[in-house]
């Protein structure tokens, strides 16, 4: 199995039909009954509750998944509630502490001290591996109040497993440890109205946008992917494919654009996709970049990609203006210094080399885009003559101390050769009496 193939297979854990059954994830299932046996202990439940429940729903969330799946009834109403209670204790043991759950400090999947946690929350936010939130929602009111359908859900707990799935999936954000002048915005996505169909990537999607760039959608099926069943096609399962020649170069890299007068300022926001370009100054919010981002970002993309109510594409353009800004380790050792780009990869190339990958397969015109106005402006910016010469100045002559020493050096021999001209010149012509 290749990286491009990693990046949307679960390794560890499968949630729901696609990868269920692999001969590689089967070594969590022992875990899954365990969690759901502790389950049913601690809420004195009978599995019959969360059946009859589960059951009631069986049509709706087969919906969910495109093409037929091949699973009785029971083994299918067995795998969401195995598989929903399992991501339900994850979020529970998150928040609350799984001590409070009942298990042991040093369990080695339900405790804080689980080194395997990073590639379980990867792994929970492919695309290929989710769950509807309606199946969580009816199986949390089980657990909290024996209520058998989502219907039912009790009014104080509408949305607690949105709110507990943002929660649990915050350390993946790419904009983790970065500053924000108003940190309050983080409060402000209300993951309550028309969650339905979502499954937690489109949750997760959605906490990462500016609530006004949020599509207003009813029951969204997220999960009914209309190029899925191509699980063999690496990279290509976002479902567009171009050629190095169809790829147009809208904006120019980092060292051209420094070429042309232009600066790199890191914005101090949370959202990393909010971009902004002033009297020549990009301002560009820090991105954290680490050994996940690859398979986030393409999944993401393939989200976008393939979702027919995902117009908007607004990770997929902030990727390819990335991808088009970052050609060299030069370009990412700048965006590094000025405080955009904080990674933990090996070296800058690899940081280089993962953006020029990402966007590889991928169509996208960000004259589209909500970056389209920005783009422009860039580059009606740098193609001016008089911002290029001012940034070759400054570049050549004003870049180092020694360099304004070794100009200021220049002017004043300049200077003082021009005064011993004019002073041959003027005692030749005006000799003293």
């Amino acid at each position: 199995m290749d990286g491009d193939d990693k990046a949307y297979v679960p390794q560890i854990v499968s949630l729901g039909p696609y990868h269920h059954g692999k001969a590689h994830l089967c070594q969590m299932n022992w875990h899954k009954w365990r969690c759901l046996h502790r389950i049913l202990e601690r809420s004195n439940g009978k599995i019959d509750r969360y059946l009859e429940s589960v059951k009631k729903v069986e049509k709706r969330a087969r919906a969910c998944y495109e093409g037929t799946i091949s699973m009785s009834s029971d083994d299918f109403v067995k795998m969401m509630i195995l598989d929903g209670c399992f991501v339900i204790e994850l979020f529970q043991g998150d928040s609350r502490g799984f001590a409070e759950l009942g298990y042991c400090p040093n369990d080695p999947i339900f405790s804080s001290k689980c080194r395997s946690m990073p590639m379980i929350q990867r792994d929970m936010i492919m695309l290929e591996n989710q769950i509807p939130l309606f199946i969580l929602d009816a199986l949390f009111s089980i657990q909290h109040h024996g209520l058998f359908c989502l219907q039912q859900c009790h009014p104080h707990q509408e949305g607690a497993i949105a709110k507990l799935a943002l929660r649990f999936f915050d350390p993946l954000k790419p904009t983790k440890g970065c500053q924000t002048i108003n940190s309050s915005n983080r409060l402000e996505f209300d993951p309550l109205p028309n969650q339905g169909e979502l499954p937690c990537l489109e949750l997760f999607r959605r906490s990462l946008l500016h609530p006004k760039q949020v599509p207003d959608q009813d029951k969204v099926p997220c999960l009914k992917l209309f190029w899925r069943r191509l699980l063999d096609l690496g990279p290509k399962r976002a479902g567009i494919e171009a050629s190095s020649q169809e790829r147009q170069q809208l904006i120019h890299c980092v060292t051209e654009l420094r070429e042309a007068g232009i600066k790199f300022r890191e914005r101090k926001t949370d959202r990393s996709w909010d971009i902004q370009f002033k009297d020549g100054i990009l301002w560009i919010p820090r991105l954290h970049i680490d050994d996940g981002t690859r398979s986030l970002f393409l999944n993401l993309i393939a989200f976008e990609q393939s979702h027919v109510n995902c117009s908007d594409n607004i990770i997929t353009a902030y990727i390819v203006f990335m991808d088009h800004l970052i050609d060299s380790p030069e370009d990412v050792r700048h965006l590094h210094q000025r405080g955009i780009i904080e990674h933990w990869l090996g070296s800058d190339a690899e940081v280089a080399d993962l953006f020029n990958r990402l966007c590889k397969e991928v169509v996208f015109d960000l004259n589209d885009s909500y970056l389209s106005e920005l783009t422009k402006r860039v580059n009606e910016y740098s193609s001016r003559k008089c911002n290029r010469w001012r940034a070759s100045l400054k570049h050549n002559y004003f870049s180092n101390p020694w360099s304004i020493i070794s100009f200021i050096a220049a002017l004043v021999l300049l200077a003082l050769t021009f005064l011993q001209s004019f002073y041959a010149v003027y005692g030749y012509y005006r000799p003293r009496s």
